[in-house]
């Protein structure tokens, strides 16, 4: 991790809903976060440090109710590791640059990956390609 805060300066800098999911490993409720239906053209960052996640090329409408990716945009600022929480085996994603919660990767995507990058719109800023936040 390259971004390290104290719990104060995270629950500063986040939104009561971002913490939750970022920090605390939450999930928001599906078809809610701000992303998950968005079609506009640009890059996904992480709502915790900026780094750049996912872009709008990547993405794809799974039905979940949540941003879906078929890849990432940068493989070195995504982790992964093995989730057994809430009596399932999943694969939890997280941004390498903060160490915040974004969602889980699921092998049930298109091609050419077939990985469903399932993530909150909680742990995402949103970047058009002019630069400016959307």
């Amino acid at each position: 991790m390259n971004v390290e805060k104290t719990e104060a300066e995270w629950r500063r800098d986040l939104s009561s809903e971002q913490y939750h999911v970022l920090r605390d490993k939450g999930t928001e409720r599906p078809f809610t976060g701000v992303f998950w239906n968005s079609h506009e053209d640009g890059a996904y960052t992480c709502a915790g440090c900026g780094a750049l996640l996912f872009t709008s090329s990547e993405k794809f409408d799974s039905g979940c109710g949540w941003p879906s990716f078929w890849d990432s945009a940068d493989k070195a600022n995504i982790i992964t590791e093995e989730d057994r929480s809430h009596g399932m085996l999943r694969v939890e994603v997280m941004c390498a640059g903060c160490g915040g919660h974004l969602g889980h990767v699921f092998p049930d995507g298109p091609k050419p990956t077939g990985q469903r990058y399932c993530i909150n719109s909680a742990s995402l800023s949103f970047r058009k390609p002019d630069g400016s936040e959307g």
